[in-house]
């Protein structure tokens, strides 16, 4: 398992492709910062922008729209990528555990998906200081990274249905189209009653403690969990029976 992780590691760092999510990462705190900061600077009466805002404006870009998305080709590449070399065939004659190799590149795209959620956050508290923004105290530096982080591990879990996809088409355009329906799904139901039941919008008033009255917690909880493990089990089940040509 380590020697696995540590192979992923090492073909990660010949690819470009996490240049591209870094770059993909700092959009949502860039425009919400500079978006304020123009509205403070134009609109009569002065408005004074605020880290809260920011901040709460940063997790909805970056959670309900860049992240679905993002996510989903991180996860398309990661597991696509012995498909497209044509890899997959020789890699399987060493003794290799298939589940050991699903696994190794899960928990790389965990430290990939939570280094770009710590970037995001480290952008929006850069941005809001460059722009001189106010209200950012101790508590709430505490409070938002935390809000980030679990954002972040429940955006994780819900990867594992891309995980299938992947295997199943072996390439990344399904992966894409699924993610961009998830992400216009999100868009209808960000202010809905209903949003609780849909796991990657309840991902984010998970974090934010913002889960609508209407359903209890646990509704949105077990939502996750089951598409977590559904795609999980189902990713192994088919990864284990499918012939490699």
């Amino acid at each position: 398992m380590a020697n696995l992780l540590y192979t992923e590691f090492l073909k990660l760092k010949r690819s470009k492709m996490f240049i591209l999510s870094v770059i993909g990462s700092a959009v949502a705190p860039l425009m919400v910062a500079a978006a304020m900061y123009i509205q403070m600077k134009t609109e009569l009466p002065t408005i004074i922008a605020e880290f809260d805002v920011l901040f709460l404006n940063t997790s909805i870009y970056a959670i309900l729209l860049i992240s679905p998305p993002l996510n989903g080709v991180i996860t398309a590449y990661l597991y696509s990528r012995e498909y497209t070399e044509d890899t997959l065939k020789n890699l399987l004659t060493i003794p290799v555990s298939r589940v050991g190799l699903l696994l190794s590149k899960w928990v790389l795209l965990f430290f990939w998906i939570m280094l770009l959620t710590l970037e995001t956050w480290v952008l929006a508290l850069l941005f809001g200081s460059l722009g001189q923004f106010t209200g950012l105290s101790e508590a709430m530096v505490s409070q938002t990274f935390s809000q980030f982080a679990v954002a972040g591990m429940l955006s994780f879990l819900l990867t594992t249905p891309i995980v299938l996809i992947t295997l199943v088409f072996k390439n990344f355009v399904p992966s894409i189209i699924v993610t961009i329906a998830i992400t216009l799904v999100n868009v209808m139901l960000a202010t809905s009653e209903h949003r609780g039941l849909f796991p990657w919008v309840a991902a984010l008033d998970i974090a934010n403690g913002t889960l609508d009255p209407k359903y209890p917690p646990e509704v949105s909880y077990i939502g996750i969990a089951v598409t977590c493990l559904l795609g999980w089990i189902a990713s192994i089940a088919y990864f284990n029976k499918a012939d490699v040509h």
